[in-house]
């Protein structure tokens, strides 16, 4: 049985564009969702750094034109890894903020603070971003030390010990490491929980801000069963942004004849619109994109329709169904035993994604009942409170979980054998090897 931790616990996403997090309310029986001080559900996951101050969520996103390299976002892009990772080549030239390779061959996110150049790891600039979810305990009225963080399913051991480290920065006593489909998983199933009878196989189709995941799951009564989970940890809606932006500096280089990519305040304002664009794309087949002063005192204005913005990510989105089978294929299940397809993270809004979706799944509905940027939030409350002492009337839900990535022992050269395959159910005990 798992250890009961004093005090209350909350839930946290710690996304790669936004976060968001949750507590257990015992009077409601069920977790709410905590707004930030500007009212938000969700908290920009930016940090910004001036002369006199830092600025953390939306303070900092808002200044991020004005103040491009010293506005830091995507750490969840660079936690846990190397400098040399082939995941963050083109990224390294998309920040308008510097990275340097650090101390085996760490990222090293490079800032000027109070007029001195400092140097941060993702973890530091994570955890920066944890210290923000404190308005938990405004919520609560209480202090709040324990927290369950949620992570890609596909993030390996170095990244999910990063985050954690990134928790313990932030002053939390991190309880738990849950994966961002499981955690929807265990919103969605106490959501259908009184409404449903029986075996549900239901699919979590999680496209986020810079990350995505599949897991299919099996919910019967208070059981929760991971049968399979694939994903990328380098695909979301900061891409498909990218490929826009990229699209309109071309469109605009060759009407103007100049190259925008040199300004990072201009490639910011771009960068914001794009994301804009993104979002209004998702319920209007045409938006138009317009730039005061973008560049060289230039203005820019740009139509682009939703057709043209699904060609541009075409192969993306494409990706994004290929990895689907893989998980239907992983759990040798047949799509037509898929009882629930549910959509989780801001990017599965999209209708071309949902359109490819149901395409796949031969026609099949898709859930829309649970907020598609707080379901992975929501369950994460969920295990929290199960494993805090704070907490009686909490449903009695059981969690069993698989490991993503195969593990094993290193051999000769860059070789791996392997002792634990992936989509192997957790705990696992392997000796004799």
């Amino acid at each position: 049985m798992a250890t009961k931790h004093k005090g209350h616990a909350i839930g946290i996403d710690l996304g790669t564009t936004y976060s968001c997090v949750a507590a257990w309310e015992e009077q409601n029986g069920r977790a709410e969702i905590i707004v930030n001080d500007q009212g938000n559900r969700t908290t920009p996951s930016f940090v910004a750094f001036t002369d006199s101050q830092r600025l953390i969520g939306d303070a900092a996103k808002n200044q991020a034109a004005a103040n491009p390299s010293n506005t830091i976002f995507d750490a969840k892009r660079l936690i846990g890894r190397k400098y040399k990772d082939p995941a963050i080549y083109n990224d390294l030239k998309l920040w308008p903020f510097k990275v340097v390779a650090g101390v085996d061959d760490k990222p090293m996110i490079m800032v000027n603070y109070k007029g001195r150049e400092k140097f941060l790891a993702a973890e530091e600039i994570s955890s920066m971003i944890l210290t923000k979810m404190d308005i938990a305990e405004a919520y609560l009225e209480s202090s709040v030390n324990n927290a369950v963080i949620t992570v890609p399913a596909y993030f390996n051991d170095s990244q999910r010990k990063a985050t954690k480290d990134a928790g313990i920065i932030a002053g939390l006593n991190v309880i738990r490491i849950i994966n961002e489909p499981t955690a929807a998983a265990l919103a969605y199933g106490l959501q259908k929980r009184a409404k449903c009878s029986g075996k549900r196989n239901v699919f979590i189709f999680d496209l986020g801000g810079g990350i995505f995941d599949v897991s299919l799951v099996t919910i019967e009564g208070d059981n929760i069963e991971v049968k399979a989970t694939a994903g990328d940890t380098h695909l979301g809606g900061e891409d498909f942004d990218n490929r826009m932006m990229s699209h309109l500096v071309q469109e605009f280089k060759r009407k103007i004849r100049m190259d925008s990519t040199r300004d990072p305040r201009a490639m910011r304002r771009l960068r914001n619109e794009c994301e804009k664009a993104k979002r209004i794309l998702s319920h209007a087949n045409e938006t138009t994109i317009e730039i005061d002063a973008l560049f060289q005192g230039i203005d820019f204005r740009f139509s682009i329709t939703r057709a043209r913005f699904e060609e541009l990510n075409r192969d993306l989105f494409g990706k994004c169904i290929e990895i689907s089978q893989k998980c239907l294929d992983d759990a040798k299940m047949a799509k037509s035993d898929v009882h629930d397809l549910v959509l989780v993270g801001g990017s599965s809004r999209i209708p071309k994604v949902q359109r490819l979706l149901q395409k796949l799944f031969e026609g099949k509905e898709l859930c829309k009942s649970i907020n598609p940027d707080e379901a992975v939030a929501y369950g994460a409350a969920v295990q929290a409170a199960l494993l805090s002492e704070n907490y009686s009337i909490v449903p009695n839900l059981v969690l069993v979980d698989v490991t993503p990535l195969s593990l094993g022992t290193k051999i000769e050269g860059d070789f791996m054998s392997v002792v634990i395959p992936r989509n192997t159910i957790i705990p696992a005990k392997r000796t004799g090897f």
